[in-house]
This record gives C-alpha cells, structure tokens and sequence, in this order.
C-alpha cells in the first residue's frame, strides 16, 4: 500500500459523499418525458431511489476498500472498471432523487465509513474471498433492483428505465467476478450480508 493510493482513496470518499457525482454515460431514460405522478408514487420512487443512491455509496466505498487491499493487479482492475459504472449509477439516482423531490440519505457517511471497512477486510483474506464477496454484492443488489421495480408505479416510466439499466449492469460486474474467478460464499456469511443489506435499506428508505 503506497501513500499514493491512500490520498487516492480518501479523494474517493471525500467526492461520493460531498461532492455531485457526474456521469461518463448519458441518462438512460433521458428519451422520455416527465410522467405524471401523484404525490405518493413520487414520495415512493424518491424513497427508493434513496435506497439505491445509498446502495452506490456502498458500492464506492467496498471497491476502494477492496481495491486498496488487493494485491492482484487483475482484480483492482476489474474493481475500477465496475466503481466507474457505479459512479453512473450513483450520478443517475442522485438526478432522480431531486427530480423527484427527495434527498439523500442523512447517514451516507455512516454507510460509507461500514461498506469501506468490509471491503478492506475482503480484500485483505485474498482474491478467493474478494472475488467472491465482490460477485455475492452485486447478485444482492440485483435483488433489490428487482424488487423495487416490483414495486415502482407502470407509469413511471423515467425511474423504472435508470432501474432497469442499473441491474444489467450489476448482472454485468457479478458475471466478470465470477470469470476471474470467485466462489460460493459460505451459506452464513451470505445470510449476515442479507440481513446487514435489508437494516439499510429499511432505514435509508426513511433517513
């Protein structure tokens, strides 16, 4: 670990949580228009896309953490390469979260500060163990986009196609993790990553 990568990192952090994340890849839903939505669905969809800001900040903060402790050259990489999607992803829900007339999540730093310590240790126990907790997140994640598209009204169209775009892309990140290589992590571990993921969400669905 060199004093390069710790500045690199602690930018990392200072930029997701205080900064306006910008997008390399234009708004999947920038074809369409508003839809008209009453205020509850729009309170809903703020709600959830809360969630799923809140899910991007994780993200920043488990591939820094994971990034930073690795010592396969292969895996930082592909770690980098799926941070760069998030940071869209991250960008997306933050646009549509105002346009909604929501806010972010209040304990941000709080999940952050979580997520960036459990990708440290991850990627500390080695590539097995990094891999495989990089591709069990994203399946997680897919979970919850699935869901919430349950969940968002038909007619919000705008919302649903940010969704929708954002899990092919988990999908695309737990497909490359297992190709370099990750496993099945132990059935213990995947239920304590389960009920850690529904506390935040239940919480950052109100805070």
């Amino acid at each position: 670990m060199t004093l390069d990568q710790v500045i690199s990192t602690f930018d990392v952090g200072l930029r997701t949580l205080f900064a306006s994340a910008q997008a390399a890849r234009p708004r999947p839903d920038a074809a369409f228009e508003e839809p008209l939505l009453d205020d509850a669905s729009k309170r809903h969809a703020a709600a959830l896309m809360r969630i799923n800001h809140v899910g991007e900040v994780c993200a920043q903060a488990l591939y820094s953490g994971q990034a930073l402790t690795s010592k396969n050259a292969q895996i930082v990489q592909a770690l980098e390469h799926a941070a760069a999607e998030e940071i869209d992803h991250l960008a997306w829900c933050e646009a549509r979260i105002d346009e909604l007339g929501g806010r972010k999540s209040l304990l941000n730093p709080l999940w952050y500060a979580g997520s960036f310590t459990l990708g440290a240790v991850a990627g500390a126990l080695g590539d097995k163990w990094n891999l495989s907790f990089l591709a069990e997140t994203e399946n997680q994640v897919s979970e919850h986009l699935q869901n919430h598209l349950q969940q968002l009204s038909d007619a919000d169209i705008k919302t649903r196609t940010i969704v929708n775009q954002m899990q092919q892309d988990e999908a695309a990140h737990a497909s490359e993790a297992n190709a370099l290589g990750a496993s099945e992590l132990p059935a213990p571990i995947k239920a304590g990553m389960k009920i850690a993921s529904k506390i935040m969400t239940k919480t950052a669905y109100y805070l």
